[in-house]
């Protein structure tokens, strides 16, 4: 995985050349990602769901993050992000059901690991219940939803925690249901503005679809 070759851009996304995803990360080369955030309405209540990243995985594990997300290999089209959907969650989308906000400019500077995406977002109105998910184990460990007002609250004020609740599995791949309080200590540290669009774009979309 760390030799695969990314394409490589300059900051005003013009593509310079290709670089491995080791050499992307560690000279901070600025790169695309496929970005999906599912979003769901039920009960008149409208909920923005997270994947748990796997324990294994060797970037932030066990952390709440983007609902499914990858890299974009030199070869590759955004059309082509949509298998990360399938692969770890499971789920089959056509990218016709998507709902495209652009591209966010998302930087992670952590211990000699620098992340510089430029980042395809995507939303997904999903009507799947938690059941539907088939997780891809070594990427994904579960599941969880939480009220959209409540994640606009802990992003954008001063709430200090939210509730979401799921699933996670177990070693023996069984699903163990999930309700916990979280804060921001508890996802990926995507900059606060990568939060702050993705927040903006799904309330505009959200607004959007009620009129």
């Amino acid at each position: 995985m760390e030799t695969e070759l990314l394409a490589i851009f300059d900051e005003s996304h013009n593509q310079v050349g290709s670089a491995s995803r080791a050499e992307v990360h560690s000279q901070g080369l600025w790169h695309e990602t496929f970005h999906c955030w599912f979003i769901s309405t039920e009960n008149g209540i409208d909920y923005i769901h997270f994947q748990i990243r796997s324990e294994q995985k060797k970037d932030f594990p066990s952390l709440l993050d983007i609902t499914a997300a990858g890299h974009l290999l030199a070869h590759e089209t955004i059309h082509d992000g949509i298998r990360e959907v399938e692969e770890e969650l499971g789920i089959h989308v056509s990218f016709n059901d998507l709902v495209s906000v652009g591209v966010i400019k998302n930087c992670i500077i952590q211990n000699g690991f620098i992340d510089k995406e430029l980042s395809h977002v995507f939303l997904y109105q999903s009507k799947h219940a938690m059941s539907d998910y088939i997780l891809q184990p070594e990427e994904v460990s579960g599941m969880v939803k939480a009220e959209f007002a409540g994640f606009c609250e802990l992003w954008l004020r001063d709430r200090q925690k939210v509730f979401v609740e799921g699933f996670e599995k177990n070693t023996k791949g069984e699903c163990i249901p999930l309700q916990k309080m979280v804060g921001k200590d508890d996802f990926v540290p995507h900059e606060k503005a990568y939060f702050e669009s993705v927040i903006h774009s799904i309330t505009q979309y959200l607004s959007e679809k009620k009129d």
